[in-house]
């Protein structure tokens, strides 16, 4: 059981600022060499989520995009009020990644509004007891480990059934600081998620023996050491031949290597220009280009503008590797600071 400290006072606002992360993909799908999954991801600056939660009368959920986003907070602080006790919160989303794009916004959603929980309920809980609870990282562990964490991160896969815990964390990299990821997004798609995700992957024949051995030779000789020497090349290889291999597994569900057409040909009109390790996050349509400095993402950027002028739904932008993970504040809520300027 969680052990219970001090509960901060009915006046206390709690903000939670947690990052994004892209999937960079599965090392052993099916479990074709014995154990299912394994991820490798990276934790990004820019795209996360923001809440603020504080003590109120009756329960509020405020600043959502959609009312499916409103519904899965309902549902998380219904199930941290059956674990930790009744507890009324308002809680506002500052700001949230769109759904189903591939950077990891559900996971960042529960573990902030989890972790604001439990610090204005007085109570201590790590982010895989909070995921647990939440139904977050039963497939892979990215998006909780970064949450702690942030950097490149390779997990394990969930283990054994029960899949019941998080993966557990077997390298973590800081990503080198001059590198830089150029993101492309189709905002008139979304990813597979819910049941349809879960019958595409039904729906796959089990992944080779040969290739998944393939993806961890990959991953463990080329794009780790790769990020540890801040040698580039071999990891922009790496990640590519990681992505194209494991998007030709998914595409008979996906639709292709990329979920979005229009978001493979920018980030590979990137590639026929300069090194880059190119890729699709998770289920897409989210699509990136990581390149070796911030004048190569400059002229990414310029590249991919250029091979989709003319598609208003294709968005793209530049961001960081994010060497920490979440961040927790505690403060004065915004009313009670504003009674104090009123009495002033």
């Amino acid at each position: 059981m969680p052990l219970h400290i001090r509960r901060l006072p009915p006046q206390a606002c709690v903000t939670v600022d947690a990052p994004a992360r892209l999937h960079l993909g599965f090392l052993d799908p099916s479990a074709s060499l014995g154990r299912a999954f394994g991820s490798l991801g990276l934790v990004i600056e820019g795209e996360g989520t923001q809440i603020e939660a504080r003590h109120a009368e009756h329960e509020q959920i405020e600043g959502t995009a959609t009312q499916s986003e409103r519904e899965r907070i309902a549902i998380c602080l219904e199930r941290l009020k059956a674990a930790y006790g009744p507890l009324t919160l308002a809680i506002h989303v500052r700001r949230t990644p769109r759904a189903h794009t591939g950077l990891g916004s559900g996971t960042q959603l529960a573990l902030a509004v989890g972790t604001a929980f439990v610090r204005l309920a007085g109570c201590e809980a790590t982010s895989a007891e909070l995921a647990a609870l939440l139904g977050r990282g039963m497939r892979s562990g990215i998006g909780v480990l970064g949450f702690d964490s942030g950097g490149l991160l390779l997990d394990a896969g969930p283990g054994e059934p029960p899949r019941n815990a998080v993966a557990p964390l077997i390298s973590r990299q800081p990503f080198p600081e001059r590198w830089r990821v150029l993101l492309v997004t189709d905002h008139s798609r979304e990813g597979l998620h819910g049941a349809e995700e879960r019958r595409g992957l039904a729906a796959l024949a089990p992944f080779p023996r040969e290739l998944a051995a393939h993806l961890c030779h990959v991953v463990l000789m080329q794009i780790l050491p790769g990020a540890a020497e801040a040698n580039f090349a071999p990891f922009a290889r790496g990640v590519t031949d990681m992505q194209q291999t494991i998007g030709e597994y998914f595409a008979p569900v996906q639709g292709g290597v990329f979920t979005s057409p229009d978001v493979e040909r920018a980030v590979r009109a990137v590639a026929a220009e300069r090194l880059a390790g190119i890729g699709q996050t998770s289920w897409g349509p989210t699509g990136f280009a990581i390149v070796g400095s911030a004048r190569e993402a400059e002229l990414a950027l310029a590249t991919a503008r250029d091979a989709t002028r003319g598609m208003p739904h294709i968005e793209c932008a530049i961001v960081s590797g994010r060497n920490r993970g979440a961040t927790v504040r505690a403060a004065e809520s915004r009313q009670l600071r504003q009674a104090r300027v009123d009495a002033a």
